[in-house]
């Protein structure tokens, strides 16, 4: 058979040993990428008693190649497991990219699949290659945004935010990186800058897409004023507007959409996005682009490169009838302990008219062969008890409540 060997190593480049494993360790397609071997060809052919047809001597190393492990957890809620039903798979075209890269995707889930309670949460394991560290990076990050997973959490946000992070694309790492790097949390980054320039650029060539199709259905009611293109947006991102006026140019045998922003600045969008797409890839000015394409109401949610908004397309009087909105405040648990993620309860540790204080241990719940401890984060006392051991809970559901 086949074993994997792991070192650590320092900065001085001294080798540590860690482990021997006597299989495959779940990064050889790393390995395959940059050696050009077919490792698990190899197994089975020393299985059947065959010797290996190259000597050390022979292997080569050739580029770099990185792989980013998907998994079913939500990164903004400290990546608790996350199940439910795939309702949407679509991952990233295989093999040699234009830049001349090479993606690949070892899987075992499909589209409509369920992701349960019993099993590693890992989706899928995505890898690719370049010439250069900084190319296998540039095409992790581009095949992280054209892939598309619907129906539960899942850490691609996180991953896609790695990609850019500079002391990523440094090698500057340590296993504390997620620690020093965000101490409060993984949370979704707004897009600021240009990089909200390239998110209203795409939001409104949708919406543009979106209103020619509505243009053209036939049978309308007539009217003395018929819908016509108005070209001055508001692209609404989060909370912040973004003004923009729409052109069209003349791009062979169709029309591009060219987005002006205040300033004169001026971004031409071409693409051949078709409504209900998951992923949205074109072109700004000349530059190649893949987000994230999510319908929600009145709008979508976009997302790319580790950035996330909401984005609604609003004509100058939606934007200010919206303005004038009272802004909807979040609800609060209050004095409810609720389940984290979906899991099974392991153990209750307190009782009804029991007085707790901050940082004791509530209970246990499993969930993906990790058990997770729930503590008190303040004194009181327990007024209820909703759950017992044994149940199988799901997201947010109400495990125990203070006085």
């Amino acid at each position: 058979s086949a074993g994997t060997v792991e070192f650590i190593v320092d900065g001085s480049r001294n080798f540590f040993f860690l482990e021997m494993n006597t299989r495959l360790q779940v990064e050889h397609p790393v390995t395959e990428l940059i050696t050009g071997i077919d490792l698990v060809e190899q197994m089975i052919r020393v299985a059947d008693g065959q010797k290996l047809p190259f000597a050390q001597a022979d292997i080569k190393i050739n580029g770099w190649a990185m792989e980013s492990r998907l998994y079913a957890e939500d990164p903004y809620r400290k990546f608790l497991p996350s199940i439910g039903r795939l309702t949407r798979y679509r991952p990233p075209v295989e093999g040699a990219t234009e830049r001349g890269g090479i993606v690949r995707n070892d899987t075992g889930v499909f589209e409509g699949g369920e992701i349960s309670i019993y099993y590693d949460p890992m989706i899928a394991k995505l890898v690719t290659h370049g010439k250069a560290r900084a190319e296998a990076i540039e095409g992790q990050a581009r095949a992280l945004d054209a892939f598309a997973i619907e129906g539960i959490r899942h850490n691609i946000p996180f991953l896609c935010a790695l990609m850019e992070h500079p002391r990523w694309k440094e090698g500057a790492l340590s296993t504390g990186f997620i620690a020093e790097e965000f101490p409060e949390g993984f949370k979704p980054v707004e897009p600021a800058g240009e990089v909200a320039h390239l998110f209203a650029a795409v939001a409104a060539s949708i919406d543009h897409k979106l209103n020619s199709r509505k243009r053209g259905i036939s049978g309308q009611m007539r009217t003395s004023n018929p819908v016509t293109f108005d070209h001055v947006r508001v692209v609404m991102l989060g909370g912040h507007a973004v003004p923009v006026t729409l052109h069209t140019a003349a791009h062979g045998d169709h029309e591009d959409l060219v987005v002006e922003f205040d300033g004169g600045h001026r971004h031409q969008v071409h693409s051949d996005w078709l409504p209900g797409q998951p992923v949205w890839s074109g072109r700004i000015d000349s530059t190649l682009v893949v987000m994230q394409v999510r319908p929600i109401l009145n709008g979508v949610s976009l997302a790319h490169s580790g950035f996330a908004s909401h984005a609604r397309v609003l004509t100058r009087e939606e934007a200010h009838a919206l303005s004038l909105m009272p802004e909807k405040l979040a609800g609060d648990s209050g004095k409810q302990v609720l389940c984290p993620m979906p899991g099974l309860v392991k153990a209750i540790s307190v009782k009804v008219g029991q007085e707790i204080k901050a940082g004791e241990m509530l209970c246990i719940v499993e969930a993906m062969k990790m058990e997770n401890v729930l503590r008190a984060e303040r004194d009181g006392t327990i007024a209820s008890i909703a759950a017992k051991e044994g149940d199988s809970l799901a997201v947010d559901a109400v495990i125990l409540e203070f006085a």
